[in-house]
């Protein structure tokens, strides 16, 4: 499958900036290269909208509203997880503790050549090989997945896996059913292995591995994809 390039995507952004706007807006240009840019101008408003809405990315330009924006991430990170934060800071002050707030920070001035190529990796490649559930981004063709803002690579395996997975999210998926479909065989005497590849993907999806959030265990069933 061929890749489209990132502005041919679609990708869906929530664009914060203050009312009273000193540098220019790079809404307008973001919008002509093909993104779909919602854009409101407060941190109330943007964590109304990112709960009924499902954005790909959240761009805070804190440098508009003079703030330094660790507020309104933090409260963005509360409300939804694993959505990936991009900060527009005005200053390189205090860079470091801004980054715990945000997946990017970028600093003025800057292109917009700059501002596509910091957002790209925060963004899915390629709409037609991505599958999304909750926080979870599986791209089928590099075999990647992203979550929480991190990204991990899979074998075949954990691909198929975790597809089954998310194509049954929220419903219980037998330990029987998972084995035979992913490993492609009837034989079901020895299902540990599925234990193994669902122990690697909680290391791939999950905060705590230990606790998971996403990937349940259901005793005695199977296991159950929450998001």
């Amino acid at each position: 499958m061929a890749k489209r390039s990132l502005p041919d995507s679609k990708a869906k952004i929530l664009w914060i900036e203050g009312r009273r706007v000193t540098n220019p807006s790079f809404v307008p240009v973001l919008r002509k290269k093909g993104f779909e840019v919602e854009k409101v101008s407060t941190g109330k408003a943007a964590l109304e909208r990112v709960v009924k809405e499902d954005h790909d990315l959240v761009v805070v330009d804190a440098a508009s509203m003079r703030t330094s924006g660790k507020r309104i991430c933090t409260a963005l990170k509360e409300r939804v997880n694993g959505l990936p934060i991009m900060l527009i800071a005005d200053s390189e002050t205090d860079v470091a503790a801004r980054r715990q707030h945000a997946n990017v920070v970028l600093n003025l001035p800057f292109t917009a050549r700059k501002l596509i190529n910091r957002m790209r990796p925060l963004l899915p490649d390629d709409e037609d090989s991505m599958l999304k559930a909750g926080p979870i981004w599986l791209d089928l063709d590099s075999r990647q997945v992203r979550c929480h803002g991190k990204k991990s690579a899979l074998t075949p395996r954990m691909v198929r896996l975790l597809r089954m997975l998310i194509d049954h999210k929220g419903e219980v998926v037998d330990r029987e059913e998972l084995f035979k479909k992913v490993w492609r065989t009837d034989y079901t005497g020895d299902t540990r292995t599925l234990d193994v590849h669902i122990s690697w993907l909680r290391r791939a999806l999950e905060k705590n591995p230990r606790k998971p959030q996403l990937l349940k265990t259901i005793r005695g069933v199977g296991y159950r994809l929450d998001v």
